[in-house]
């Protein structure tokens, strides 16, 4: 047994290939998934004033007012509203109207973003009530910006907002 064959194994038959090997047959390649384009919304205001027409030029997407995305506007729906206690109020009672399937069907709430009513830190009433919003859905919230106001929509969009570019495949 000094040869270093084991005698245990066992035995199967011996395949042995002469000539060259074939190349083995081309894997086609993975289709292109979705999340390579990236997604259109449609900004739907919660309440007149939310800020959709702003958000829909900065951030790009399809600026809806306060009506449902009409067909062939994106099925994704941004639902906008500013944190003031009738805008959170809005917001609250349009994430019901979805809760309770009242929406147009096709429609697809990603998200509410939440756009400053004044600068400076909310008062501890209204931060409650965002609290609850962001209990049952993604927030993305926009801070104060001067130059909005004065209708100056060119530059970038605010860091603090990085997230919700990247939803929206622009650039903070």
């Amino acid at each position: 047994m000094g040869t270093g064959m084991r005698t245990d194994a066992p035995l199967g038959p011996e395949i042995w290939i002469r000539g060259p090997v074939p190349a083995p047959e081309p894997v086609p390649p993975e289709p292109v998934h979705a999340s390579a384009t990236p997604r259109r919304y449609s900004f739907v205001g919660a309440h007149g004033g939310a800020g959709t027409s702003t958000l829909a030029t900065v951030y790009g997407g399809h600026d809806c007012g306060r009506d449902w995305p009409e067909p062939a506007a994106p099925r994704s729906v941004l639902l906008v509203a500013r944190t003031h206690a009738s805008g959170l109020r809005s917001a609250l009672r349009t994430l019901e109207v979805f809760r309770h399937g009242e929406a147009p069907p096709g429609l697809d709430l990603d998200a509410v973003v939440l756009v400053a009513d004044a600068p400076g830190r909310l008062p501890r009433p209204l931060a409650q009530r965002i609290k609850v919003i962001e209990a049952v859905i993604d927030v993305y919230r926009v801070p104060w910006v001067s130059a909005w106001r004065l209708g100056d929509l060119t530059g970038p969009p605010p860091r603090e907002t990085a997230a919700l570019a990247r939803l929206t495949a622009r650039t903070a």
